[in-house]
Parts: C-alpha cells; sequence; structure tokens
C-alpha cells in the first residue's frame, strides 16, 4: 500500500514536473517576446516622433527662407513703384513682373496710402480705382512697415493671407504698399512647400497660425477651422519645438513632431500613425513567432513521449528553462549531465529552441540599429558607437556627407532612382572606409563617415578621395552625383562627441555655401 501511495506520488512528481515544464518553457517564450516587443516598439516610437520633429524643424526653416524671400522680392519691387508711382504703365507691368516671375504669389496689388488699388495682376480681378477694405489691406496700411496679415476671406471668397512692403517717399511720406496674396484653400507655393510628406502611409503635414487656426492641411476642409486639446499644437503656438503622441481629429492615435516658423507666428506639425509606425515591427514579431513555434512544438512533444524515462535530467532542464531569459541560460543547458538518449535529444531541441530564438532577437536588434534602405548605421547606434569611442578616448575623425542637389535627383527622375543614388553612395563610403570605420545615415541624403585614430590631414586625404569616386561613377538612369563634405576631428581638442559633429556640419554648411562638390576642414573660422 505505502509501495503504491509512493508510486503514485512520484508519477504526480513526474507529472507536474512535466507540466512545470509545460508551463515554464510557454511562460518564458512569451515573457521572452513580449519584452523584446515592448522595447523595440519604444524605440520605434521614439525614432518616428523624433523623425518628424527634425523633419518640421526642416520645413519650419524651409517656410521661414520663402517668407524671408517674398519680403525681399516685394521691398526690391517697391524701391521700384515708389520712385514711378504716377507711371502706370510702369507699375502694371511691376506688378505682373512680381506675379509670374517666381510664381510665390496668386495675386499682386500695389494700393496707395488711401486704399485705392492702383495695379493688379493677375487684371481680371477688376479691382482697380476700387477702394479696397479688405482685413489684409487694412492691417498694411495701418502696419506702414513689411508684414503678413492675419488670414481672412477676401471679397471673391478666397481664404489668404497677404504679404506686403511699404512704399516711402524721398521725404519719408507713406505712399501705400505693395502686395501679395497666398491662397491657403488653393493651388499656391505653400501647397508646393508643404504637402508631400515622405512617408505615403497616412502620414501628413499642416500649419496652424498663432490662435490655432488651421491655415494649411492636405484635406482644404480642414483650413480655416479652430483646434483646441492639442498638445502639438498647444506647444507650437508658444513657440515650443518638440515631439509628442497625440490624438487627430478623427481619433486616430498620431506621432507628431512640430515646430514654429518664427517669421510669421506659424507653427507646423508633421506626423504619422501610430499603427504605420508599428506594422514592420508586427510584421516581424509574426515571423519570429511562426518560425519558432514548429520547433517549440517539436520539444514538448517529445518531453510528453519520453515522460517515463525523465526523472533527474528533466528536472534539471526544467529548472534551467525556467531561466531561459538569463544571459546565462545556453551555458547551464549544455552543463546538465543527459545521460540517456531521449534527454540528450530534447536537451539539443531546447539549444536549437534558445538558440533561434537569440538569433531572431539579434535580427530584431539590428534591424533597430541600422537604416532599412541601405544597412549603414542609424542615428540612434551611431550615438552609441560614438560614445563607446568618447569613453575609451579614442580619437576620431567625422566626414559630413551630403549629395548636392539631392531634391533635383528625386524631381527629375524620381525617388527609386534617388534611393539608388543613396545605395550607390554608401558602397563608395564602405568601399574607401577600413573595416573599424563606422558609415551612417543621418538624414535624408545626408551621411557621417567616422574615421578612428585618423588625423585631420588624413581625413581630409580620404573625403577628397571619396568625393572624387562619387563624381566619376555613373548611377543609372541619373548620371553622376556630386557630395559636398565637412569635416572635424576630436584629435586637435578636448571638445565632446557632440561637438566634433556640430563642428564637421558647420563644415559642411560652408562647403555648401562655397560652391558644393567640395571638401572643408572645420577651422574657427569656418
Amino acid at each position: 500500500m505505502v509501495n503504491k501511495i509512493m508510486q503514485n506520488k512520484l508519477l504526480n512528481l513526474k507529472n507536474l514536473i512535466i507540466l512545470l515544464a509545460f508551463s515554464v518553457a510557454f511562460i518564458t517564450l512569451t515573457n521572452g517576446f513580449y519584452a523584446n516587443y515592448r522595447v523595440q516598439k519604444s524605440q520605434l516610437i521614439k525614432h518616428s516622433l523624433d523623425t518628424n520633429h527634425s523633419y518640421a524643424q526642416k520645413l519650419a526653416a524651409a517656410t521661414d527662407n520663402f517668407i524671408i524671400a517674398a519680403h525681399q522680392q516685394l521691398a526690391f519691387a517697391a524701391r521700384i513703384i515708389e520712385k514711378n508711382l504716377d507711371n502706370q504703365l510702369l507699375i502694371m507691368s511691376e506688378a505682373e513682373r512680381i506675379h509670374l516671375q517666381t510664381a510665390s504669389f496668386n495675386s499682386v496689388t500695389i494700393v496707395n496710402n488711401q486704399g485705392f488699388a492702383l495695379a493688379t495682376s493677375p487684371n481680371t480681378l477688376g479691382i482697380i480705382g476700387k477702394k479696397l477694405q479688405s482685413i489684409g489691406a487694412q492691417e498694411a496700411l495701418k502696419a506702414q512697415k513689411p508684414m503678413i496679415s492675419t488670414p481672412y476671406i477676401s471679397t471673391a471668397d478666397n481664404f489668404l493671407i497677404l504679404v506686403s512692403s511699404p512704399l516711402f517717399s524721398k521725404e519719408g511720406k507713406y505712399l501705400g504698399y505693395v502686395g501679395g496674396t497666398i491662397y491657403l484653400k488653393e493651388k499656391s507655393i505653400l501647397n508646393d512647400l508643404l504637402g508631400k510628406h515622405f512617408h505615403k502611409d497616412g502620414s501628413y503635414i499642416y500649419v496652424v497660425d498663432k490662435n490655432k487656426r488651421i491655415i494649411y492641411h492636405p484635406n482644404p476642409k480642414q483650413v480655416g477651422s479652430y483646434i483646441e486639446n492639442n498638445e502639438a499644437i498647444n506647444s507650437v503656438t508658444k513657440n515650443i519645438s518638440g515631439s509628442a503622441q497625440v490624438t487627430n481629429s478623427l481619433g486616430i492615435e498620431m506621432l507628431a513632431g512640430f515646430s514654429p516658423i518664427t517669421t510669421t507666428n506659424w507653427g507646423v506639425v508633421a506626423q504619422r500613425p501610430v499603427t504605420a509606425t508599428l506594422s514592420s515591427l508586427d510584421d516581424l514579431m509574426k515571423r519570429v513567432v511562426y518560425r519558432t513555434l514548429p520547433l517549440a512544438l517539436f520539444t514538448f512533444f517529445i518531453i510528453w513521449l519520453f515522460a517515463n524515462y525523465i526523472s533527474r535530467p528533466l528536472r534539471q532542464l526544467a529548472t534551467t528553462a525556467k531561466e531561459m531569459d538569463s544571459p546565462n541560460a545556453h551555458t547551464n543547458l549544455t552543463e546538465v549531465n543527459s545521460w540517456y538518449f531521449e534527454s540528450k535529444e530534447l536537451k539539443q531541441a531546447m539549444l536549437k529552441g534558445l538558440g533561434l530564438l537569440n538569433t531572431q532577437i539579434n535580427q530584431l536588434k539590428q534591424d533597430a540599429a541600422t537604416d532599412p534602405l541601405t544597412g549603414v548605421f542609424n542615428r540612434r547606434s551611431l550615438q552609441l558607437l560614438l560614445k563607446q569611442l568618447e569613453q575609451k578616448g579614442i580619437p576620431f575623425s567625422v566626414l559630413a556627407v551630403d549629395i548636392d542637389h539631392f531634391k533635383k535627383v528625386n524631381d527629375t527622375f524620381g525617388h527609386a532612382a534617388g534611393d539608388k543614388a543613396l545605395i550607390e553612395l554608401t558602397q563608395m563610403m564602405r568601399q574607401i572606409s577600413r573595416e573599424e570605420d563606422l558609415v551612417a545615415r543621418t538624414g535624408g541624403e545626408e551621411f557621417l563617415l567616422i574615421l578612428p585614430n585618423t588625423t585631420s590631414s588624413s581625413a581630409q586625404a580620404i573625403a577628397e578621395r571619396l568625393r572624387k569616386l562619387v563624381a566619376q561613377t555613373q548611377i543609372e538612369p541619373i548620371g553622376s552625383i556630386q557630395v559636398s563634405i565637412g569635416i572635424a576631428t576630436s584629435l586637435e581638442s578636448n571638445f565632446s562627441t557632440d561637438l566634433v559633429l556640430a563642428q564637421a556640419d558647420q563644415a559642411l554648411y560652408q562647403a555648401k555655401k562655397s560652391g558644393r562638390n567640395r571638401c572643408i576642414v572645420f577651422s574657427p573660422t569656418v
């Protein structure tokens, strides 16, 4: 009777151990997948927020530059007009020139200090000789200085803004203004400047004024509406630049980057759906599960099939299975004394499962650390590698590489050809690099080449070799491209990594400013 009870207890113990083995294996695999999913999800969201923030900053800077150029264009014309205000033929010609020369404005009007329209282009507006009562006209007459009006609805029922420059006589008497309008709901320069997001997955860009009123949106029905309770809009209207996870007017979770447009007190917001950001991660996790599942099921089947043969080795394997998420799991598993064939096979199956899981996890880490188009390091992984160089005290040089007129390549040959040019450039950068050098893509057409233990003169020679190689290489169907390169080194100072990168960026800017297709080494005068 006692033996029977002991036998039952032993049998129950075996079954309990097997059940625990199943449970531990399942929980460990699930926990491993879940933990890695959460980590990769967090990294992808942060990367998307940073990317949208950078994109919004670039668009804000481009809009600032356009507004400045528009003011300069009007100011130049104003100097001509104010000397010939009585010459109707000349001021009509000047209005037409401003309107047609750069397509910056949908219409151009010259107005005297009493508010009467003297000339206009196009001449289909029918307002010459009439007194203008619009909000934009009143604001321009009152300001008597270069300005951008608040958005308003014109007499022709167009939602627009007025950019104006004053007219003064030689004695300083105010004569009126010359102004150009930009339509906000119809095709205009703002549409061309802001109308395309680089992602085609529900991402979009919009612009608000200081009153939280939408003045540009890819959906014209949204233009003119006011938005409240939106963190991105609340921040950017306070001249704050940054990023945030928000919910749009349709209830869709978005990852938004925002930046103020300083010349106009507007704010630009670039945002991408959370679901689009995480779609690649979901697909990758599914592939990991599908590839791991057959081996996991096989392992469970072996455990069940040989239950009557497993005793002490099974307990050791079960104990190890509880620690499969430990860094020492592989070592502990190889040390298990599997003294019969079946337990050895089970041990090998678990090793294979652990190896496959580690392989898939490493693949996830690799995908998160590299640029998906070119396969080189991305900005985040580059920062970690530079931190290691800094901590180890290893001096290095930086080549900041940027393709000249890359937008023209995309506009002329399409984005597929542009992507090919980016890939070809990274291959050429690798070609002239050593094994220990680091190649990274930090922006659309912007790359960094990190050269450990390299002097400034050597870095300049490498940069020049790269520049010539790029210029001589033919890329179908583009032909050849050219690059500008900024060079900085940590050998000549104790500056931080961030400062060395900033110096390389300044040198790159100088190379662009000096005519492009050249290499410039940073110096305090750059």
